[in-house]
């Protein structure tokens, strides 16, 4: 990053009188190239990056010393782990604390795309919690659809809704994490170009907004659930001032958050009802700008009603693809374009009642459907934690898995046929058909990596 980013003069203003605030080192730190952060996936991880230094607040997440290639890693394609900012990575202390033994929670991440957070709190949760991860942009709705598919697990679904939408489900969710759209400078030195768009009139008019989602879908968190909230702004105006309007107008309050006084993260409290949270700066800590703060609903949420509608499996089809996931208890439904979904029982109730409210763009994994002769198996099952290890597979080199990347031969012979997903050092990447005298490569056509790998 050149040394001649300039720092608007009335945000330097705003940050004066803030709490660990210095302003000739803040910005020199923005004159330093961001860090490079990944945090690794709690099943697919393992092995990856184990000699490189921890992120502190979180026992996965590693500091790269330069920005490789991930496009020509096979591991990042097959969910090993999610290139995310250091700072933001911090939701895994605050919803580790929270969550702590509690088991079949409900979650929402309610501005999910890309995927970061969503990931995260995956990796959290118990199986028979439920994660909703919503996007109200379709295109970007799309994105954060393909992670989690490559994240892999069966208790995270996908929605594209707008927060009023989500706000009808009246006292469903134990944890809402609103990681709000926000003025941006925080992450000025990764896109120096947004700094030309910030504005003290945009800063305003992203807090009126942060407002308006909050108050949209608090309506769905129970009595006593708590509210994460977080953004990548400095401004204050998008931070301490909007924890005072949740505590003056929806009556919430802040629960405190452990922090080392080595991460160099600094707690700060709101100018009116004195609410607690955290911000990080990018020349105290290893990571971008960041605020985040964990509220508590106080008043009486109400709660739904919804009658459990039993749903009696298809035999036939339990039978044809059961044993992907080992033949265990899964429910298969009836999904898009002939294919089924894998869900588990216990969450049926949940998709009755989430139908009935929101656009719901994908429920737990795509199995597949049946042909005349077969079962087509989805790219999902290839990638999935919740399936069998017993499934046929091919293991394959890394110049091997990167042409299956790209749709191209691998160069393989005399494979008996049969269907097999391709692995990397034991992780899943897609399925191949072996045919005998050739072999069809069934990766999604819009997955394929168009970057030349002469050179690997």
């Amino acid at each position: 990053m050149s040394s001649t980013l300039h720092i608007p003069a009335s945000l330097l203003q705003d940050l004066r009188p803030l709490p660990g605030f210095d302003e000739q080192a803040f910005v020199a730190a923005h004159a330093q190239p961001a860090p490079v952060s990944v945090r690794l996936h709690p099943v697919k991880g393992g092995g990856i990056y184990t000699d490189l230094p921890a992120i502190p607040w979180c026992d996965g997440g590693r500091y790269l010393p330069e920005r490789p290639i991930f496009t020509l890693d096979p591991a990042y394609h097959a969910g090993a782990y999610y290139v995310q900012e250091a700072s933001s990575i911090f939701l895994h202390h605050v919803l580790r604390g929270i969550i702590g033994q509690r088991k079949g929670l409900r979650v929402l991440d309610l501005c999910a795309a890309p995927g970061g957070k969503s990931t995260l709190i995956a990796s959290l949760l118990d199986a028979d919690g439920l994660l909703v991860s919503n996007e109200v942009i379709r295109t970007r709705a799309s994105i954060l659809e393909e992670n989690m598919l490559r994240w892999g697990y069966m208790n995270t679904w996908v929605t594209s809704n707008d927060p009023r939408d989500l706000g009808r489900l009246t006292g469903y969710f134990d944890i809402i994490v609103v990681d709000a759209p926000c003025s941006g400078s925080g992450l000025w030195r990764k896109d120096a170009a947004a700094l030309n768009e910030w504005s003290e009139a945009n800063v305003q008019l992203c807090a009126a907004r942060q407002q308006r989602i909050l108050a949209d879908v608090w309506p769905a968190l129970k009595t006593g659930g708590t509210l994460v909230y977080a953004t990548c702004s400095y401004s204050p105006q998008e931070d301490e001032d909007i924890l005072d309007h949740l505590a003056t107008e929806l009556h919430a309050g802040t629960l405190p958050i452990p922090i080392d006084a080595s991460w160099g993260i600094e707690e700060v409290v709101s100018p009116l009802q004195k609410q607690t949270g955290y911000r990080f700066f990018p020349h105290r800590v290893r990571g971008e700008g960041f605020f985040i703060a964990a509220m508590t609903k106080n008043d009486d949420a109400g709660s739904l009603k919804t009658a459990d509608k039993k749903h009696t499996p298809d035999k036939k089809i339990q039978q044809m693809a059961g044993h992907y996931f080992g033949n265990s208890d899964v429910l298969l439904l009836p999904g898009k374009d002939g294919s089924y979904n894998a869900i588990r029982p216990q969450h049926h109730t949940d998709l009755q009642l989430l139908q009935k409210a929101v656009f719901l763009r994908r429920t737990g994994i795509e199995a597949g459907m049946p042909s005349a002769k077969e079962w087509l198996p989805a790219h999902d099952i290839a990638l999935s934690v919740d399936t069998t290890k017993d499934i046929p597979h091919i293991d394959v080199s890394k110049e091997q898995a990167l042409h299956f990347l790209k749709r191209e031969e691998m160069g393989m012979a005399d494979v008996p046929k049969g269907w097999y997903i391709v692995r990397y050092n034991g992780l899943g990447l897609g399925w191949v058909k072996a045919l005998g005298n050739r072999m069809n490569n069934y990766l999604p056509k819009h997955w394929r990596i168009r970057m030349n790998i002469d050179e690997i």
